[in-house]
């Protein structure tokens, strides 16, 4: 029922990732429009007739629209995977209480694994949500606590109640690893990825050039560019945070299991 976790590494979307990332999306995407300024600067008006400006700007509109669907598909697959593993989270909590609700009706004689899946179940809490903020969490289902289960089999009924209860409780176990191990393989199902990452942010650098290629080089409009990509840093922020629900500005809260830790009192 209860196990250990291992760290998850290699994700882009860790909480540090994503801060350096939206950090070097501003610097590419500003330095574009600074980049599109300077070759404006370097070239002779003449060179930009009203067809070669036309003709840039339908295809640049093109970048845009193609760049505005990507982000838009994006943020929903962030927003809904963000939402997939709360539920999961939810959904771990009440089949814990439902347990811990099932071994209490059986009797006296489940005291000692109703302990035992409490420590299981802080375990689990302090690894995936450490108390120690610079300590990674942790949310690979290993064997930590797999005894649980033998133990629930050792159990001798005395009535056709207690039956009824050992298998069920037997049942809502496995049905508890599960659902662990579904929160833990969607977590590696992330929908933001490198080479995803890479071509959103190239054609962003594109579109931020082709602004700077016709702006005049005055603060308003540079201050108007900051604005802008700034705006777009924390679209990059936001995906990529909702793609690390255990870890960083979008963490999701521990409050749901802790509070099934308050209905089960240590050393009961």
């Amino acid at each position: 029922m209860f196990f250990r976790q291992s760290p998850v590494k290699g994700r882009i979307a860790s909480p540090m990732n994503a801060l350096t990332m939206s950090c070097i999306e501003f610097v590419l995407v500003f330095g574009g429009a600074l980049a599109g300024m300077a070759v404006r600067r370097a070239k002779p008006d003449d060179r930009f007739t009203q067809e070669a400006r036309d003709s840039i700007r339908l295809a640049i509109g093109l970048v845009i629209t193609m760049t505005g669907l990507v982000l838009g598909m994006l943020v929903s697959s962030g927003k809904t995977f963000y939402d997939s593993q709360k539920n999961q989270v939810a959904e771990l909590s009440a089949q814990v209480i439902f347990v811990n609700d099932l071994l209490s009706a059986y009797g006296p004689e489940t005291k000692e694994l109703r302990i035992e899946a409490r420590s299981s179940i802080e375990g689990i809490v302090d690894r995936i949500w450490p108390r120690n903020k610079n300590q990674s969490f942790e949310l690979k289902p290993s064997t930590y606590g797999s005894n649980f289960y033998d133990h629930v089999q050792l159990l001798v009924p005395k009535n056709e109640a207690q039956a009824s209860m050992k298998a069920q409780i037997l049942a809502s176990t496995l049905n508890l690893r599960k659902t662990y191990w579904l929160l833990f393989l969607q977590s590696q199902q992330t929908s933001i990825t490198i080479p995803v990452l890479s071509a959103v942010t190239a054609w962003l650098v594109v579109i931020f050039f082709s602004f700077g290629l016709f702006a005049p080089r005055i603060p308003n409009v540079i201050l108007t560019y900051v604005i802008c990509a700034i705006a777009v840093s924390i679209a990059i922020f936001i995906i990529l945070s909702m793609n690390s629900p255990f870890s960083g500005a979008f963490r999701i809260s521990p409050a749901a299991v802790r509070d099934v830790l308050d209905e089960i009192p240590p050393g009961q």
